[in-house]
C-alpha cells in the first residue's frame, strides 16, 4: 500500500460515516464509521445476527441505509441515481454471496462471460476468452463446459468469484462465501481469496473462517449489536483483545 500519496482518493477505496440501518423500529447498524483502504483485506466477524452480512450489502446498495453515507473510490453510494447508474456502479463492486446464484441453464463459461458481454458490451469472443483465463485463475479451466449442476458448491463458489472478477472490479465483497459449504470443500474457495488478496486486491470479507482472518487479513473489524467495537490488526485482535465482548467472543471460538 502506498502511504505516501497525500489525496484520499488514492488510499481510500471505501468510507462508511455515521451509517445506520433500522428495519422498522429494530437497529441494526448504529454510528458505523469504518474505512477500507486501496489493496487493504479487512475481514467482518462476530456472532450471528451482528449486523455483519447488513453491513457489507450496504457497500453496494444490496440494502438501503436509514441515515449517514457510504463513499466508493469518491462516489456517494447512497446518493440518488438512475438505475444505469446504480447498476454501473455495483458493475466496479464485486460481490460474492453465501449461495452461489449461478444460472443452472448456462454453461461454467457462459456464466462468467455473461455480464461483461451485457452490462460492458464486451464482444462475445473476447469475453469468452477471459472467462477461460479466469475460470483457469480458480483451478477451474475444464469444466468450461459443464453445467453448474454438474459441479460440487466448492467449484460453484469458484466459477461465482470467477464470474464477480470478470467485470474487473476494483473492489470485491464477499460475504460468508464458504458458509454453504461442506468442511472439505471450504479450502479450495479460501485458497483462491488468498491468491485475489496476495495480487492486492482490495476485499471486505464476512466469514467465520478464522484462520484465513489471521493470515490474510490487514485489519479485522468486530461487529456486535449493529456496532463495530474493535477494529484492529489480526495478531492484536487474537492475542490481545480490548473490548470484553471480543474477548468473549474469541473465548468461545477457542472453546
Amino acid at each position: 500500500m502506498n502511504t505516501s500519496v497525500p489525496e484520499q482518493l488514492d488510499t481510500q477505496a471505501i468510507r462508511i460515516s455515521d451509517v445506520c440501518k433500522s428495519y422498522g423500529d429494530f437497529p441494526v447498524l448504529k454510528n458505523i464509521n469504518a474505512e477500507v483502504a486501496r489493496g487493504e483485506v479487512v475481514v467482518i466477524c462476530g456472532p450471528s445476527g451482528s449486523g455483519k452480512s447488513t453491513l457489507i450489502r450496504t457497500v453496494n446498495r444490496l440494502e438501503e441505509i436509514s441515515r449517514g453515507g457510504i463513499t466508493f473510490e469518491g462516489q456517494n453510494i447512497h446518493a440518488a441515481m438512475r438505475a444505469s447508474e446504480l447498476n454501473k456502479l455495483r458493475s466496479r463492486i464485486g460481490f460474492v454471496f453465501q449461495s452461489f446464484n449461478l444460472f443452472p441453464h448456462l454453461s461454467v463459461v457462459e456464466n462468467v462471460s455473461m455480464s461483461p458481454i451485457r452490462v460492458k458490451g464486451l464482444a462475445p469472443d473476447v469475453a469468452h476468452d477471459r472467462a477461460l483465463k479466469l475460470l483457469d485463475r480458480v483451478g477451474l479451466a475444464d469444466k468450461a463446459k459443464a453445467y453448474p449442476g454438474q459441479l460440487s458448491g466448492g467449484q460453484q463458489q469458484r466459477v461465482a468469484i470467477a464470474r464477480a472478477l470478470a467485470m474487473e472490479p476494483p473492489v470485491m465483497l464477499f460475504d460468508e462465501p464458504t458458509s454453504a459449504l461442506d468442511p472439505e470443500m471450504v479450502g479450495e474457495v479460501l485458497n483462491v481469496m488468498k491468491s485475489l488478496a496476495a495480487d492486492g486486491m482490495t476485499m471486505l470479507c464476512v466469514t467465520h473462517e478464522m484462520g484465513f482472518a489471521r493470515d490474510v487479513a490487514d485489519r479485522i473489524w468486530f461487529i456486535d449489536a449493529g456496532e463495530i467495537l474493535e477494529s484492529a490488526p489480526p495478531e492484536e485482535f487474537f492475542k490481545n483483545p480490548r473490548h470484553p465482548r471480543a474477548q468473549r467472543f474469541l473465548a468461545d471460538l477457542r472453546h
